[in-house]
């Protein structure tokens, strides 16, 4: 099953939390994109996307869209005071020497290691990797947002991935619909829960062992009463 609205919106909340003032931030598709709608005016965030653009703000409202503003994926995006402009071989410049504190991935598996599979399913026609292989590997910290299983049901956090690598051992940290995972040496710690789930529902859809100490917080309604 996928992910509806109010999880969404609690898994960009949840991510937004690992943002701090001044911080230089790459923001994937999907759920990640909302990542900036979360992030206070004055914390002097700088969104980076990959097409050339340093400072994008939150999503335009309906109808205030400016056709020449977009990001990496296509999407109307703002700018917050202060924002450059430059083209992509700049941009990923600034990926490659390492000037990104964060970036907030999807993915379509994850192992227990932070092994990334998030460009390709074998069998289906996509247009490439896209930055995401060079995020992965130069940012300091990777964050992938992601459902928790499979439409049909399976682990999508696994012992080892089944689907082509994006980059080996680069995920540090995994927030799904059900939980927040952190991943040091190479073991799954779990850190939260999402409300509605529960500490033996995240271990039975995990495909690999979890870690944790005592008990566990479920985090859900309070998060999302929160500006």
């Amino acid at each position: 099953m996928g992910v509806g609205v109010e999880q969404r919106t609690m898994i960009a909340r949840r991510a937004a939390k690992e943002i701090k003032p001044g911080m230089v931030v790459n923001l994937g598709i999907g759920i990640p994109t909302l990542v900036a709608n979360y992030i206070p005016d004055n914390w002097g965030v700088m969104f980076h996307a990959e097409n050339g653009i340093l400072g994008t703000g939150p999503s335009p409202a309906k109808g205030e869209e400016d056709e020449n503003l977009c990001n990496a994926g296509g999407f109307p995006v703002t700018i917050v005071p202060g924002a450059s402009y430059f083209d992509s071989t700049v941009a990923f410049g600034m990926i490659r020497r390492g000037y990104l504190d964060i970036t907030i991935l999807g993915a379509l598996e994850v192992s227990e290691k932070g092994d990334l599979a998030n460009w390709i399913v074998p069998g289906k026609r996509v247009p490439g990797m896209g930055g995401a292989i060079e995020l992965a590997q130069k940012a300091k910290k990777v964050i992938v947002l992601m459902n928790h299983t499979s439409k049909g049901g399976e682990p999508k956090i696994l012992r080892t991935c089944t689907l082509p690598l994006t980059a080996p051992a680069c995920v540090n940290m995994i927030i799904t619909e059900r939980a927040v995972i952190e991943i040091k040496n190479g073991a799954l710690h779990l850190k939260e829960v999402l409300y509605p789930y529960t500490v033996e529902q995240v271990v039975e859809n995990t495909g690999a062992p979890l870690y944790f100490e005592g008990e566990v917080p479920v985090i859900g309604g309070a998060l999302q009463d929160e500006g």
